[in-house]
């Protein structure tokens, strides 16, 4: 069985987080930001984080967000990892990571060969980076938008920090992502979702499944 590492973005509830524990996914991941529909108030993401069994990391993403907001994150909850997914500078993830002194995971939109060159930036900042779908010029969100770019685009190509891919992976796709690139690793938040923001336990499972090659997408 390949070693698969799932992340399970834009959990709401404690349902969310038992059926992401239950499907084997290595991360769960916590949204701040107010224009997502998976959006969290402190209070509400303290109570995931703590709920979360030993061996699920947990992770907070943020975007473009200023020192008193990860002060305030940071200080509410036990957390392994600060997702970056705006546009913060090489400088800022270098300013964060040596602040908080937490593992960062830098997402970089790609459309086309022209933007591979700042996974490599990153790369030398960042403890992991998220290849992530281009958003569309003037999205509300910077990611969660179910759209997918040309895998062919990374396939097979290396950069200095693990990586992971995100960005319209659905349990019907995502085997075939991971063959086409051979990414170790794979995000995923609307595509188990029954509708925005809400999560759904039986495409969970079977993303989890279906990344990890033990036999097509089972759904119920």
């Amino acid at each position: 069985m390949p070693d698969i590492r799932v992340k399970i973005c834009g959990l709401r509830t404690e349902a969310d987080v038992a059926a992401v524990a239950a499907s084997g996914a290595a991360y769960m991941g916590l949204v701040f930001f107010a224009k997502s529909p998976r959006n969290l108030t402190i209070h509400e993401a303290r109570a995931l984080a703590l709920a979360a069994p030993v061996g699920l990391a947990k992770v907070a993403l943020v975007v473009d967000a200023e020192d008193a907001a990860l002060d305030a994150i940071t200080e509410a909850m036990p957390l392994d990892m600060l997702q970056l997914h705006g546009h913060e500078t090489p400088e800022r993830v270098a300013k964060i990571r040596d602040r908080y002194r937490l593992p960062v995971m830098k997402a970089v939109g790609v459309a086309d060969e022209g933007d591979l060159a700042a996974l490599f930036d990153y790369s030398f900042v960042a403890d992991q980076i998220l290849v992530d779908a281009k958003p569309p010029k003037n999205a509300d969100l910077p990611g969660g938008n179910g759209l997918s770019f040309d895998w062919r685009l990374v396939a097979q190509r290396r950069w200095l920090r693990p990586w992971m891919l995100a960005g319209g992976l659905t349990p019907e796709n995502v085997a075939e992502a991971i063959r086409l690139t051979n990414a170790r690793q794979v995000d995923v938040s609307s595509g188990v979702e029954a509708a925005p923001g809400l999560k759904d336990a039986g495409r969970i499972a079977a993303f989890v499944k279906a990344a990890r090659m033990d036999g097509p997408p089972i759904l119920r």
